[in-house]
Order: structure tokens, then C-alpha cells, then sequence
């Protein structure tokens, strides 16, 4: 690709005023995602014609035939050496849209994240299964990748990703690490398991549990020896397990059951919040740790009872989402409005809310 596509510019911009993702949509100007919120570009509303010549100008002839057909495109952008954008490209009223997740040059690190220390600890795990899950946008990429970095820092491993698209690129240091697309260098997740679970590996990081042939798959690498790390789109630990079981066949469920209680490491549940000066966000953690307990609750099928398991085990490195949204206000690191809105039990952040209105508003919802 040359690196002179006029959406180039608008790339380099986000990137310049920090923002996480780059809109660009008929009849509005291109919109940054600047802390979590959406803004304008100073530009004129983008013409249909525009929008599309825009985005099909970076688009391989591949690309556009399977977009002419009525597929959704996913793909990774680099224009310069070092820079790299994950494209969602889609139809919707009024024509072409695309979506920009600027993805940094460098991968931060677990202490740059400021995560807590457990996580450091449950990727030092050599077999099982390592759960980052969260909404879309919640940084699990990011958290994902600092894991994979501090692995390949600091042991010698062969490290397989296995990505939709492949965002931060990893140099090998102590380890090999080979990072494959879903799309341009294998057909699916499934399929990659499988073909890694031939190539040697240590740790396969799976992008997405999508479906239960992948799911089962990543238990399957997780049990016969292997770290297996992935994401799901879940907001809390228990419902991270559910999802799971849930994806099973009726057959297979005490099996899911029998194997989580044996091969699950943990679940990290992250959200996004305001940080208390206003400059970015932060990622604070809900954490599961695969304590006898909690095994024993797998065992008996009682994963509700497993909340709060996990608010009394501090000890272990456990913590509710609540938990950790109370420490981070307390601790002054985030916006307590913004943490008021992500807690699940809202009673107890009443106290904090400085935007009053908040309050009976999200009552209504019944938050």
C-alpha cells in the first residue's frame, strides 16, 4: 500500500490528539473517540461518494469484490513502517462507514496498565486457560497484548497468536513468537487451533472464543498442556463461565464443568473508565483466580455462589468489579461520575457522584 491514501491524514490526526478510534460516515464529518467520547473533526460532512472513495482507495481488489457481495471487511492498515489501524469497514443507511481503532506503536506494559499484580502471576501459569473478557472496546487487545509481551520478555516460549485482525505486531525476544490473521493466513479461529496445536507451541492466544467449535478447541489445547489465552465478550467473571457452558452441547456440559474446575487459570473482566485528571482511561479489573473453592463450585454446578466467593478473596488476588471501581475512586485514579455509571451495585457509589442527575437517571434504567 502507498502511504499517501488520502484517509491518511485523518489517521494521522487521531493519532496525534490521542484518540482510540477514527468514524467516518455519511453526512457528518470524521468523529474521534477522544476518552471514551465521540467528537467531530473541523471538516465538512463526508458526501457518500466521498466516504467510499475515502476507504476504497486502501482497499485490495479482493477486499472490494467481497465487499461488493455484502460482506462486512475486518482488516489491518499500515501506511508507514510502525503504524498500524484495525479497520471495520460496513453498509448502513445512507451508504459506506468505517471504523478506526488506532492501535499503538509500542504495546504497554502490565505496569503501564497499572493491572494488579495477580495478573503478572496467572500468566506465569504453564497449562490452562486464561479468560480477558469485557464489552467491545474495553482494552482486552491491549491487556492481552502486555501479557504476551511480559511472556516474551521474560521466558522462552514458542508463542502462537491467532488474530481477527493481527493489531500489535511482536518482535521475538526471549521467545518465538508467530502471529497469524484469521482471514489473509488462516480461514478461522478453529482451524488455526487446530494447525497450532501442530506447530510445538507453549501458549496459543486465541483472538476470539467465538463459537463453540473454537471453545471446545481451546479447551482441548488447554488440557493437553498448553497456556491457551482468549477473549469473550462478557462482563463479569460468572457470566464469562456461563458462556461457556452455555456454548455446549447438552452432552458436553459436565464435561465443561469437570474441565473448567481443572484447567481454568482465571478470568480477567476489565472495563474502561475516566481517569480522575480527565487524560485517558483506565482499566480496572475484575479478577477470578482458580482457587479450590471456586473449583468446588464448578464441580457441584453452584457458579452463582461464585460472586462472593470472590469479594472475601482478597488473599488470593480476587476481586468483584465493584471492588476495584471503589479502590480506584478512593485511591483518586478515576473520574467517580464515570465509575458510578460501569459499578454493577450502584447504591454504595452514590456517595461520590459530583453530577447529581446521574443518579435518579440511571434508577430508571434499573442499573
Amino acid at each position: 500500500m502507498s502511504g499517501s491514501a488520502r484517509i491518511d491524514a485523518f489517521l494521522q490526526l487521531g493519532r496525534e490528539q490521542s484518540a482510540s478510534d477514527i468514524h467516518f460516515a455519511v453526512g457528518m464529518p470524521p468523529m474521534l473517540r477522544l476518552h471514551g467520547d465521540i467528537q467531530p473533526v473541523r471538516y465538512r460532512d463526508l458526501t457518500a461518494d466521498e466516504c467510499r472513495s475515502l476507504i476504497f482507495e486502501i482497499l485490495n481488489d479482493e477486499q472490494k469484490k467481497q465487499f461488493g457481495q455484502g460482506v462486512d471487511l475486518d482488516f489491518s492498515y499500515s501506511p508507514a513502517p510502525g503504524e498500524r489501524y484495525r479497520f471495520n469497514v460496513f453498509r448502513k443507511i445512507g451508504g459506506i462507514a468505517a471504523v478506526v481503532r488506532i492501535v499503538p506503536t509500542t504495546c504497554s506494559t502490565l505496569e503501564q496498565l497499572g493491572l494488579p499484580p495477580v495478573v503478572k502471576k496467572l500468566a506465569q501459569a504453564h497449562q490452562g486457560l486464561l479468560l480477558v473478557t469485557g464489552a467491545t472496546g474495553s482494552g482486552k487487545s491491549t491487556t492481552l497484548g502486555a501479557i504476551i509481551d511480559h511472556l516474551n520478555s521474560t521466558r522462552k516460549l514458542n508463542i502462537i497468536t491467532l488474530e481477527d485482525p493481527v493489531e500489535f505486531v511482536h518482535q521475538s525476544k526471549s521467545s518465538l513468537v508467530v502471529q497469524r490473521e484469521v482471514g489473509s493466513s488462516v480461514g478461522s479461529f478453529a482451524e488455526g487451533l487446530r494447525a497450532a496445536l501442530r506447530e510445538d507451541p507453549d501458549v496459543i492466544l486465541v483472538g476470539e472464543l467465538r463459537d463453540a467449535e473454537t471453545i471446545s478447541m481451546a479447551m482441548m489445547a488447554a488440557e493437553t498442556g498448553h497456556l491457551v489465552l482468549g477473549t469473550l465478550h462478557t462482563t463479569s467473571a460468572a457470566k464469562t463461565l456461563d458462556r461457556i457452558i452455555d456454548s455446549l452441547p447438552a452432552e458436553q456440559k459436565a464435561q465443561g464443568l469437570l474441565f473448567l474446575s481443572q484447567n481454568l487459570r482465571g478470568v480477567i473482566s476489565q472495563v474502561l473508565v475516566k481517569k480522575a485528571d480527565g487524560r485517558g482511561r483506565k482499566a480496572i479489573v475484575e479478577v477470578m483466580v482458580l482457587t479450590p473453592a471456586i473449583s468446588n463450585l464448578l464441580l457441584t454446578g453452584k457458579q452463582f455462589q461464585i460472586p462472593a466467593v470472590m469479594q472475601t478473596g482478597k488473599d488470593t488476588g480476587m476481586r468483584l468489579l465493584d471492588q476495584a471501581l471503589l479502590e480506584a475512586i478512593q485511591n483518586k485514579e478515576v473520574d467517580p461520575d464515570d465509575a458510578y455509571l460501569q459499578s454493577h451495585d450502584k447504591k454504595q457509589f452514590q456517595r461520590f457522584v459530583t453530577d447529581r442527575r446521574l443518579v435518579p437517571q440511571v434508577a430508571l434504567v434499573g442499573r
